[in-house]
């Protein structure tokens, strides 16, 4: 099948600029949940993952979300996606990676980009209990990731659809645009910079060899940080392998489920094209690229009365797949 949006993006009076999107989509979305339970799944190595889920109607979809950078299952992007399945009728499963749960992991290693095991092994979860179709939707960092997981289960994948919103599809080029000049590129990147070497110097607390405490605290840029942490923690030569390993890009072709890949061509911290062109060759995908609408913002309505038209053309593509695929 191949999605069109239900209607055009029109930014918000006001917020036409990809950072004022960016920013204001941040700061202003509602992050009010609806009835879940929190949830530990124990994973294969020792470590776990915390999810916050919640049952919809027997057969009914169920829906499995994966956040941003730094996110967790409180990001408003996560909440707006839970809040629709619940109006919905169906379930909802809000994965925290490891460490963002508010609670610390209990391994050295974290997440990052292109680790797609603890989705997996959530998907799987979630597969063996429930009886409807499993959908799943990925924002930013969680996005690439669940790319590669489409591209690596390919026609075993556990999800019936997915859906990818402002996809870092090429990690090397999205690191070139963070570290680079300007105010808005300092703010994106100095927020990030901050809780990941929080948490990196909790792991140091309790694995001293795990990586080079100095180069981890000189790290003023996103590669040098992934070169002292990422890389080492995660069994990466450095930097760049992690990025050539990792990115989603590449390997869109092999994806064989319907999968919605939205993205704005003026994010700020994506580098034009924002979307692989040869994703388009692959039936498969349904690609939707508008002009504006900055890194997971898509502000529609006004200023004091926002819409979020991301996260409603997410839960629009999945109703059609609903509707198209038979029970």
């Amino acid at each position: 099948m191949h999605f069109q949006p239900t209607h055009s993006f029109v930014p918000a009076t006001g917020l036409a600029s990809p950072h004022a999107q960016t920013i204001y989509a941040a700061l202003a979305r509602p992050t009010r949940l609806p009835p879940v339970r929190r949830e530990r799944l124990e994973l294969p190595d020792g470590d776990f993952v915390d999810l916050d889920t919640f049952d919809g109607a027997p057969t009914s979809p169920h829906v499995v979300v994966l956040h941003g950078l730094e996110g967790s299952s409180k990001a408003g992007y996560v909440t707006a996606i839970l809040r629709g399945a619940s109006e919905r009728g169906w379930g909802a499963t809000a994965l925290n990676f490891r460490s963002c749960s508010g609670e610390p992991n209990r391994l050295a290693r974290s997440y990052h980009s292109g680790e797609i095991g603890d989705a997996l092994a959530v998907m799987k979860h979630l597969w063996a209990r429930i009886a409807g179709p499993l959908y799943a939707v990925g924002f930013s960092l969680g996005a690439n990731v669940l790319c590669r997981l489409l591209e690596e289960t390919g026609a075993d994948a556990p999800v019936r659809a997915a859906a990818a919103m402002s996809a870092p599809y090429d990690l090397d080029a999205c690191c070139r645009k963070l570290d680079g000049p300007g105010p808005f590129q300092r703010l994106y990147r100095e927020r990030f910079l901050r809780t990941l070497k929080q948490k990196a110097r909790e792991k140091l607390r309790r694995f001293p060899d795990a990586l080079d405490r100095k180069a981890m605290e000189a790290a003023r840029s996103i590669r040098a940080f992934d070169d002292a942490v990422t890389a080492p923690l995660h069994g990466f030569r450095d930097a760049a392998h992690y990025y050539a390993e990792a990115s989603s890009g590449p390997k869109l072709h092999a994806i064989q489920r319907p999968t919605l890949l939205l993205s704005a061509s003026d994010d700020p911290m994506l580098e034009s094209p924002v979307i692989p062109p040869q994703a388009a060759d692959n039936p498969h995908l349904s690609l939707v690229l508008t002009e504006r609408g900055g890194h997971v913002g898509f502000v529609s309505g006004r200023v004091h009365a926002p819409r979020f038209w991301g996260e409603a053309q997410v839960l629009a593509f999945f109703d059609a797949v609903s509707t198209a695929q038979p029970k």
